[in-house]
């Protein structure tokens, strides 16, 4: 006997709700430019540029309220203090310091002085302003660049409709990340842009699938409306866009589980994503093709029965 998980042959009618998906998308990336201007994101020194020291304790677990709090009687403003690993070792960051790089290595030296005896120091990373602004900068080149080769791989590959409509829903993914991150405040630094970056190709990949479909029901089925054939084609790849997104939604939940204060937020992230960029392949990126004339002269909607009797 076969058991089904998810269902199959299903007869959903999604080009019915581009109606509401295509305000609600506008309004939430306009609520995410708002959110970004007035709230901002919490950078990390990655992009700020600060001190970050991983230590472990000799003795013990580490104390993160101990630490916390000692730390930022240094005088060097507020330290985030996040535990990971088996308990015992933890990392701190502090937030970039007049003087150069005097004033870092002063951090360092107090730090020591502190904490010395009690942890041992596993790794020092100093970041300046100047190395802040070229991450910044390499980040952002890596996102444009990963979104203009998406749109000449797919104009390549399928029509320029497909390629505008892949890049308009990737976009839409990455500022409602970013909407993600400014609501959340989850640090953003490199590996915030690593979980950027793995969004986009989840989405295309889904994206790219549900194109390839469209395109074999297109040229299988010539008097079809488009709103009908794009229908029968999301319908077609559903359930393995269910189960793609609940399989790594499972390890994702595990690894922001078991992975430690240093991996949750990029778990979250990618967790976000995972919805968010299945939402827009097939709310956004396939009822987009509409607008485009995908195939002139044909039909936007029509009922199912008539549809069926076109494709027989």
């Amino acid at each position: 006997m076969l058991i089904r998980y998810f269902p199959t042959n299903t007869k959903y009618e999604f080009m019915r709700y581009r109606r509401v998906s295509f305000p609600l998308s506008a309004i939430l990336s306009l609520l995410t430019v708002v959110l970004f201007f007035a709230v901002g994101m919490s950078f990390g020194i990655d992009f700020k540029g600060g001190t970050l020291i991983e230590m472990r304790a000799v003795n013990g677990m580490a104390d993160v309220g101990s630490i916390r709090e000692r730390a930022g009687a240094l005088g060097f403003g507020s330290a985030e203090v996040q535990g990971f690993g088996d308990g015992r070792e933890v990392s701190v960051r502090i937030e970039l310091q007049p003087g150069g790089e005097q004033g870092q290595q002063m951090v360092v030296s107090r730090m020591r002085e502190t904490f010395g005896n009690e942890y041992e120091f596993r790794r020092i990373e100093v970041v300046g302003p100047r190395v802040s602004g070229e991450l910044v900068q390499s980040g952002t080149l890596g996102v444009i660049l990963a979104l203009l080769a998406i749109l000449a791989y797919l104009w390549f590959r399928f029509e320029w409709q497909y390629a505008i409509g892949a890049v308009v829903a990737t976009l839409h993914d990455i500022v409602l990340t970013i909407g993600f991150f400014a609501v959340t405040q989850i640090q953003f630094d490199m590996t915030s842009i690593a979980a950027i970056l793995t969004i986009m190709g989840y989405s295309l990949n889904d994206t790219v699938v549900v194109y390839d479909r469209i395109r074999e029901t297109m040229r299988k089925y010539k008097k079809v409306p488009v709103g009908v054939l794009l229908d029968q084609a999301i319908n077609e790849t559903l359930t393995r866009t269910i189960i793609t997104g609940f399989s790594t939604a499972l390890a994702v939940i595990a690894l922001a589980v078991f992975g430690g204060e240093v991996l949750r937020g990029f778990s979250y992230t990618i967790l976000f994503g995972l919805i968010v960029g299945t939402y827009s392949s097939v709310f956004i990126a396939a009822p987009i093709l509409v607008y485009f004339g995908l195939r002139e002269g044909a039909e936007i909607e029509a009922p199912a029965a008539s549809a069926k009797a076109a494709a027989e």
